[in-house]
């Protein structure tokens, strides 16, 4: 294993990470880690990994937006219930260092939809969609992570004859 692919594994690793505590763009660290090795490659092969990486992200990123999205509709969650949830999100990340993008986002929904309908048992059920949601997201980030990282590994390991 060359140095180049030991710093792309190393940022496959960072990019999962930051799918699963978003602080950094998973996603694009590991695209940006295909990209890097197929620059040093400047194969064919290289070359339509990293194709492959792309097409596998753009799949994913739409999904990501299709899929919940189309969930919180049918469920009857507005979407400026969700950027309100968003925001809070972004408040409570500096009032709670860490863990304050995890409380602030179902707390928002939640207080906003309360303040909406009025009915605690109705802002409860559009917080527990908008957390259905984000978790479904972070599935298709990862699921669509992990099939780029599975693709470079077998390239690396079965097809890379260099």
């Amino acid at each position: 294993m060359s140095a180049v692919e030991v710093v792309v594994a190393l940022l496959m690793v960072v990019g999962v990470l930051g799918i699963v505590l978003p602080v950094l763009p998973g996603l694009l660290i590991i695209v940006g880690g295909v990209l890097l090795w197929a620059l040093d490659e400047r194969s064919t092969l290289g070359w339509g990994m990293l194709a492959v990486a792309v097409v596998v992200w753009l799949a994913g990123t739409a999904l990501q937006w299709l899929v919940p999205g189309k969930r919180m509709k049918a469920a009857g969650v507005r979407t400026s219930t969700l950027l309100v949830g968003v925001a809070v999100a972004i408040v409570m990340a500096f009032v709670i260092p860490v863990v304050g993008l995890f409380v602030g986002f179902p707390l928002g929904i939640f207080l906003v939809s309360l303040a909406r309908t009025r009915d605690r048992g109705e802002a409860w059920t559009a917080t527990k969609h908008a957390l259905r949601a984000v978790g479904t997201n972070i599935l298709i980030e990862l699921a669509t992570a992990f099939t780029i990282i599975a693709a470079w590994a077998v390239t690396i390991i079965f097809l890379d004859v260099t």
